[in-house]
């Protein structure tokens, strides 16, 4: 098989300059706290090439199409069963990995949330990660309290990774060329086991907050507790944007005593 067609329902679009795809992974830091790596959606190896030059790492490749799988299957005989034909988003990596592993990509644009929020679902075992996507959602990550790119994915993505934008990407070097610029960014986990709240109210806080993020917190929370319980706090008369992780988790902990005291 001399090459694979990119299929729109997938949202491939293959990256062609090889200058990028070592820039990308080189993009690693790679600490003593894992030896393997997980390349999503390889496509036809721009990416694996160099991956697996490292050897330092053990690399691991999944990608949904068949015809892919296929390809990297002739190309890379010596990975075996280290080349799955699969969903990154409903892999249980427990039956991959025993430990902690990276996770690297040109990611398909149509399920960036998804990669991400799988990601921080599964933060304990994944220390790392480096990743292409749309220009946009990569600045969404990486964006600031007090900005209009703020949102959900910025809260939760800082509140247990650091993040880096590394580069941003023009439509040129892809086949197909999308029709937006892509950005790089690496998430480095934090020092933070664990957050100093209860987590799954936090991310019931955020998402409320920014799910009406017009309104003031003391509105957009009523969605979590009603608004005759909320009680005083003085971020109720600011929006969820103007609020940093900190805050957030300030907030998270206020609500929890609101609710034993109601």
């Amino acid at each position: 098989m001399s090459s694979v067609k990119a299929k729109k329902h997938l949202g491939q679009h293959f990256l062609t300059d090889k200058g990028i795809a070592e820039r990308i992974v080189n993009g690693l830091i790679h600490t003593d706290e894992y030896h393997e790596v997980l390349e999503v959606g390889p496509g036809m190896g721009i990416l694996s090439d160099f991956l697996l030059n490292r050897k330092d790492l053990q690399t691991y490749l999944i990608d949904i199409d068949v015809e892919s799988f296929h390809y990297l299957q002739d190309k890379y005989p010596q990975l075996g069963n280290r080349l799955i034909n699969g969903d990154f988003l409903k892999l249980n990596f427990q039956d991959i990995f025993s430990g902690k592993f990276a996770v690297i990509g040109n990611f398909p644009y149509n399920i960036s949330s998804q990669i991400l929020f799988k990601i921080l679902d599964n933060r304990q075992q994944i220390p790392e990660m480096v990743g292409m996507f749309q220009k946009e959602v990569a600045e969404r990550c990486a964006a600031k309290a007090g900005t209009k790119e703020y949102g959900i994915l910025s809260v939760l993505i800082q509140a247990y990774y650091d993040i880096d934008y590394l580069f941003t990407v023009k439509p040129g070097t892809f086949n197909p060329p999308p029709k937006v610029n892509s950005g790089v960014i690496r998430l480095s986990r934090n020092q933070v086991e664990n957050l100093p709240c209860d987590e799954k109210l936090f991310w019931r806080v955020v998402k409320a907050g920014f799910n009406q993020r017009r309104k003031t917190l003391r509105n957009a929370l009523s969605a979590v507790l009603s608004k005759d319980r909320l009680g005083e706090h003085p971020f109720y008369e600011k929006r969820a944007e103007q609020l940093t992780v900190n805050d957030f988790i300030e907030l998270t902990n206020f609500v929890a005593t609101m609710q034993l005291k109601n």
